[in-house]
């Protein structure tokens, strides 16, 4: 920069910094103040309303960390300032924000009128309320949130606990008054912010930013630094000119899009996001009435929900907002989840209770999924978008990757099963903008589209609490809509933006897969209980709703509708991307595990009740299978004894313990671990003496940053210290060996034990005190494994073990279902578990290492941020492994671990049976009520496939429908004959079937 464009800008800032801003009020005048404490959980407006209210002053300390405090300000308006042009009147609040922290991790505060009526907002970049009329009486119900987040220096802090939080103030009362604001002068500083931030992304040598600073240089020049007020007006007659003059018109083009990401849980309890929403949606509904172009769009239909059920009112206000179409749901899903942990079915219901809701509350339909800030999206998200009616897809988190950059920003994401939608990620690598010109001037650098088209998204507003959009970003859209050096910003639609983006790029790149991110790869670990609450919630429901079903069908039973709805609202809530991966503060995830108890108490209700009327109390002893394959002997989704499978044995031998089933042969040696693994079909011996598996690895979990979502490689390969063995013994059965081992104040139990299917299953038991470390169950395998294939939703995907390339050397952690099968071509070796995700598999080091695949599955981890108490306490995980296993083996491992059979009495006719290779996913009755029976399966093998598949109870026809059971043209259904329908499903293919029941029958 030259030295007099650096001076030239110094006398601009500091004229509009000294002079300026402090104008921007004309005058000011004091109100009186009193306030409430309430003593525990926030109340309603009704209740605080009621309650006496003492005096307190500008300066008085208050709020409790997470409690609440009720201001009241009254007063008159002074005379003088009635009738004053270009200036109105507001009430200007302060809370004791902290302005070097975040706008959404500190105090906020929701005000109302006397009568209940919700006004808006404050919250640190958003201080003013307008005032109408000559007196003042309002109400400001002010949370004493805690700065958890301290800027991210990732430090452990007491404050994600009521336990530990404290009862000391933490925030002092810095303003509450009345403030007559100049309109002129304000306009006058968003003009400035516009023209100053221009500057700083305009070339140095560029005619069109010296004609900038000299018209800003004019317009102080104009302006009389003792009367800004008076000269404000002549000061922005200079800048008319360089604002007036028109962008490039081959230059980029920007959809402003109002947004504000509200984390449903995340540095703060569920109960706290209630009262983010209504803040931020309060404070749009008042932008959309003084801005006639203004669009804000809001995703999570959890989130709406929260608002009708606690301020019906604000509620009503946003659903006139809708119909007009400038308050716009988007996203269809009922929280904006993670997408690996959470299973097919749960995916679908995400789509499913989102959209429904949307539908039924505003007759809209979202078509675009929303999903900005989660942690990497599954390769089996294309295709239950389409299936779900939707059309496009948004995501930004994927600018986060620490090693490879995304080659494009539109483009059609293509899913395992080769459905493809079009998606965007926008350039300015921000889903909470202020539309500065250093945002814009990113989208445009960064969009790595450019040579086929010249569009992008960027949604603007504070989020987690910060209010949202403001009336500066609103200035700033305005006065960028055609403004040369600028990207041309229009504010709209995400679909208006989609559908232009869409006909503007005819032929755009595919990118085939998963969309992994290279960060928080820990996710897939954290919380351990969290995560069993939530694998242990869905198979249940899996369950409840099969037999539900059936018992209404088969003895007219009444289907629990608002029973499995609230439980399955509960999971999908608990699937946010911030509470399944495990990042949030303590209070979340205790508030989690109670409510996956509950779930586990509704559900099981439900399950007992409906096989009490399907099997009778007094028939013979059955063994139930609620999983789409045969485990033990018992054929799919029936109940009947258990066939006789092969005996485990025992038996003691010179290396140590042999345990043999099937053609299955485990040795235990003397240290607890995996000597010996014969194949007796093939003799193949899969351990090599020298790497006996089975191995706990302890390892230093001490990443550079964000501690509950990251696992740096190096941390992976160091192992903090060996775990001892105190013991190794025949368990009580006689049929397993019992291992116990200690490290620092951790204990260990490790079980081994072999089932009939020649699998060797071990159950480790953890009781967990250690930080920054984590914990990995090893298995290092004699088997070449060029890959690993992984169970995602509704099917399976490969990876390669190897890191030929830096995106596969990027992926050293990854995500699985239930199982993973490790693939040497010809011969497969099945990793299945019952609790955990997070798996990495490499291949082993040395001149030999390519003849030993190293197998680990991640059990607990001790991060210290957010929770410094994170997986503190006892765990169980159990993890099998069977050799010789194809996919049909592993699906059913997958099952028997996760779905185990109960007992019961009265045999169960299969409900629904299928053809190998075709996995029924999930059985209910249809949401409408009409009785109709909704089976959802699909093609698990990748490949095509011709199957049948018999429903066990009478209909009368069938058709296929999307996810939210409309009915669509057949793509699956090909012949019916004799009550069995014939399919042709494609690879992975998705096929949702209503069956129409014969009217009377059950």
């Amino acid at each position: 920069m030259h030295t007099d464009d650096r001076l030239s800008l110094q006398r601009i800032d500091r004229l509009r910094r000294d002079r300026v801003e402090p104008a921007r009020y004309r005058a000011t005048a004091p109100l009186q103040i009193t306030a409430w404490t309430v003593p525990g959980e926030p109340v309603p407006f009704e209740v605080a309303a009621a309650q006496e209210f003492a005096p307190v002053a500008v300066g008085d300390a208050w709020g409790r960390p997470w409690g609440t405090v009720w201001f009241r300000v009254q007063g008159a308006v002074p005379a003088e300032w009635a009738g004053q042009d270009a200036a109105a009147t507001v009430l200007v609040a302060d809370l004791g924000f902290v302005s070097s922290t975040l706008p959404g991790f500190q105090a906020e505060g929701l005000v109302f009128r006397p009568d209940g009526h919700v006004v808006k907002a404050v919250e640190p970049r958003n201080r003013e309320v307008r005032v109408v009329g000559d007196r003042v009486d309002l109400f400001v119900e002010a949370a004493a949130n805690p700065n958890v987040a301290r800027e991210f220096t990732f430090e452990p802090t007491p404050y994600g606990d009521l336990a530990t939080a404290g009862d000391g103030p933490l925030y002092r009362l810095e303003r509450l008054e009345l403030a007559l604001l100049d309109l002129e002068v304000w306009e006058l500083d968003q003009d400035l912010t516009t023209l100053r931030g221009l500057v700083d992304v305009l070339e140095p040598d560029r005619t069109r930013r010296a004609r900038v600073v000299q018209a800003m240089l004019d317009a102080l020049d104009a302006l009389d630094p003792d009367d800004v007020a008076g000269t404000a007006a002549r000061a922005r007659a200079e800048l008319a000119g360089v604002l007036s003059s028109p962008a490039s018109a081959t230059g980029h083009r920007v959809t402003a899009v109002g947004h504000a990401h509200i984390d449903s849980a995340w540095l703060w309890p569920a109960r706290e996001t209630v009262r983010k929403v209504a803040r931020t949606f309060s404070n749009v509904l008042e932008l959309i009435e003084s801005d006639d172009e203004f669009v804000f769009a809001a995703s999570s239909a959890q989130q709406y929900a929260w608002l009708e059920e606690h301020y019906p009112a604000l509620f009503a206000r946003v659903a006139d907002a809708v119909r007009a179409g400038r308050f716009v749901p988007v996203g269809g899903m009922w929280v904006e989840s993670d997408t690996n942990l959470p299973g097919g079915e749960s995916l679908a219901r995400q789509l499913v209770a989102g959209k429904r809701f949307f539908l039924d509350r505003f007759g809209v339909e979202p078509r675009e999924v929303w999903l900005p800030d989660s942690f990497g999206y599954s390769a089996a998200m294309p295709q239950l978008l389409a299936a779900a009616g939707s059309r496009w897809f948004l995501t930004q988190k994927i600018s986060w990757n620490e090693t490879n950059r995304m080659p494009h920003h539109s483009f059609l994401w293509e899913g395992i099963d080769g459905t493809r939608v079009f998606t965007h990620f926008p350039p300015v690598d921000s889903y909470s903008s202020d539309l500065s010109a250093a945002d814009l001037a990113r989208a445009e650098r960064q969009y790595a589209d450019k040579r086929h088209a010249g569009s992008s998204l960027v949604p603007f507003g504070w989020g987690d609490g910060g209010g949202g959009p403001t009336r500066e970003m609103i200035a700033q859209a305005h006065r960028t809509a055609d403004l040369e050096g600028s990207p041309r910003v229009r504010m709209a639609s995400p679909a208006a933006f989609f559908a232009d983006a869409e006909a503007e790029y005819a032929h755009p790149p595919v990118w085939s897969g998963e969309l992994y991110l290279e960060y928080h790869r820990g996710c897939y670990s954290a919380q351990a209980r969290t995560k069993r609450g939530n694998r242990r919630s869905e198979h249940l429901l899996r369950e409840a709703e099969l037999w539900a079903t059936a018992a209404t069908v088969r003895t007219g039973a009444e289907y629990p509708y608002e029973r499995l709805e609230r439980a399955w609202r509960t999971v999908l809530l608990q699937q946010f991307h911030d509470i399944l991966p495990g990042s949030s503060i303590a209070w979340v995830h205790r508030e989690a595990e109670r409510r996956y108890e509950e779930v586990r108490e509704d559900v099981e209700d439900v399950i007992g009740r409906a096989l009490a009327g399907l099997g009778g109390e007094t028939g013979p002893a059955a063994l139930v299978n609620g999983a789409p394959v045969a485990v033990g002997g018992v054929p799919a989704m029936s109940a009947a004894p258990g066939a006789a499978a092969s005996v485990p044995s025992l038996t003691v031998a010179e290396r140590g313990h042999v345990l043999a089933a099937g053609s299955m042969r485990w040795t235990i040696g003397p240290l607890g671990l995996v000597v010996s693994a014969v194949d007796q079909t093939t003799d193949r011996e899969l351990v090599d003496p020298a790497h006996p598996a089975g191995a706990l690895q302890l390892l230093r979990d001490t990443p550079r940053d964000w501690d509950a979502w990251n696992i740096d490689r190096e941390d992976s390969d160091l192992v903090a210290e060996p775990l001892v063995v105190d013991d190794v013994a025949v368990g009580d059965d006689g049929a397993s060996v019992v291992v116990r081992r200690h490290v620092g104040r951790t204990s260990i139990v490790q079980t081994y034990r072999v089932a009939g299917t020649g699998a060797l299953e071990i159950r480790v038991e953890v009781d967990w005190h250690e930080r920054q470390k984590m914990l990995k169950l090893a298995f290092p395998l004699a088997l070449a494994a060029d890959t690993a294939t992984s169970e995602i939703q509704f099917g399976h995907l490969s990876r390669p073990t190897h890191a030929n390339t830096s995106w596969d050397a990027a992926r050293f952690e990854t995500v699985a279902q239930r199982w993973m099968l490790l693939d040497e071509g010809a011969y497969r070796v099945c990793v299945a578990n019952d609790a955990s995700y997070g798996h990495d598999v490499r291949r082993g080091g040395g001149t030999d290492g390519g003849h030993l695949t190293i197998a680990r599955v991640t059990l607990v981890r001790g991060p210290l941020f957010p929770d410094p108490t994170a997986d503190e306490g006892r765990h169980e995980f159990t993890v099998s492994l069977l050799p010789g296993a194809g996919v049909a083996d592993a699906i059913a491992e997958g099952f028997r671990l996760n779905l185990p059979l109960r007992e019961a009495t009265g045999a169960i006719a299969p409900f629904v049976e299928a053809d190998e290779g075709v996995v029924v996913e999930a059985v209910k009755l249809a949401d409408d009520r009409s009785g109709d029976v909704i089976v959802r399966l699909y093609e698990a093998f990748g490949s095509f496939r011709r199957a049948r598949v018999r429903p066990g109870f009478a209909w009368r026809s069938v058709e296929e429908t999307d996810l939210l059971e409309r009915t669509v043209p057949t793509r699956a259904v090909r012949a019916v004959n004799d009550g069995v329908v014939h399919l042709e499903l494609g690879r992975f293919q998705i096929a949702t079937l209503r069956f129409v029941r014969v009217a009377g029958t059950h």
